[in-house]
């Protein structure tokens, strides 16, 4: 296959198809949920437009519907979205050549579907040039679904009360669980992803999702403490080895 840029393009969006199946339901609850939370549809809609963050979305319209102040659903919202700093750092130095105008839209199309599918890309051994259209291709697919599915969500969740009774919440414990699983090639992943979830269990009954950010928090401090001791470790063992040599 080349490597020119619709090439990248729609490779891109054929990477993305398993993903973007899971998160049609998603997407659909959200519209549905958000209405139902007492958000009217212009902002259920903008919502998806204009902060276009899935698991976000869906705490902000769950706190703003149990009447929480604006303060904590933006502290709340900000730390789950920490991880895309994780993943934001992850391909930096792949796309650090590229120019604003192409960095600004990829950075807002940052999603955890498509980082999922653009860092394996990047991590092929090729040398195309035009990576970035593969993240583009991946971005602007979940970005037009995500859309969609919400509008569908919206108008049914106008005629069809508690979406939550749906049943079709479980696309997203499912997809998540498909994103994570791959990505445990590690000890600092694995530990990371014990911590959050044990954390997140554990405080499942804390009030306004705090445990979400606990577990947030938690999960990417064990990480960072997993590699900083598995690099201790391997700086001791490559001095072993020296001093055996020598």
């Amino acid at each position: 296959m080349g490597c020119s840029r619709s090439n990248e393009f729609w490779r891109g969006f054929r990477a993305t198809i398993p993903l973007v199946v899971g998160a049609i339901p998603f997407g659909i609850i959200f519209g549905a949920l958000a209405v139902n939370s007492g958000l009217s549809v212009g902002a259920a809609a903008a919502m998806s437009a204009f902060v276009f963050a899935g698991s976000s979305q869906f705490i902000a319209a769950g706190l703003f519907g149990g009447g929480v102040g604006i303060a904590v659903i933006v502290l709340t919202t900000l730390v789950v979205n920490l991880r895309h700093s994780l993943y934001s750092v992850t391909l930096a130095p792949h796309m650090k050549h590229l120019p604003q105008h192409w960095l600004a839209p990829l950075a807002f199309w940052l999603t955890d579907e498509s980082f999922l599918v653009v860092a394996e890309r990047y991590r092929q051994p090729d040398a195309s040039p035009y990576k970035h259209w593969f993240f583009l291709g991946s971005a602007v697919f979940m970005y037009v679904n995500w859309n969609l599915c919400t509008w569908i969500g919206i108008l049914a969740g106008q005629t069809l009360p508690n979406p939550a009774s749906w049943g079709l919440d479980f696309a997203l414990i499912v997809t998540f669980i498909g994103m994570v699983a791959p990505t445990l090639r590690n000890r600092p992943v694995m530990a990371s992803a014990l911590a959050a979830g044990a954390t997140a269990i554990a405080l499942a009954g804390t009030p306004n999702r705090l445990g979400l950010i606990a577990a947030a928090l938690i999960g990417v401090a064990a990480g960072m403490l997993a590699a900083r001791i598995g690099g201790t470790a391997a700086t001791s063992i490559n001095v072993e080895t020296e001093m055996e040599r020598g």
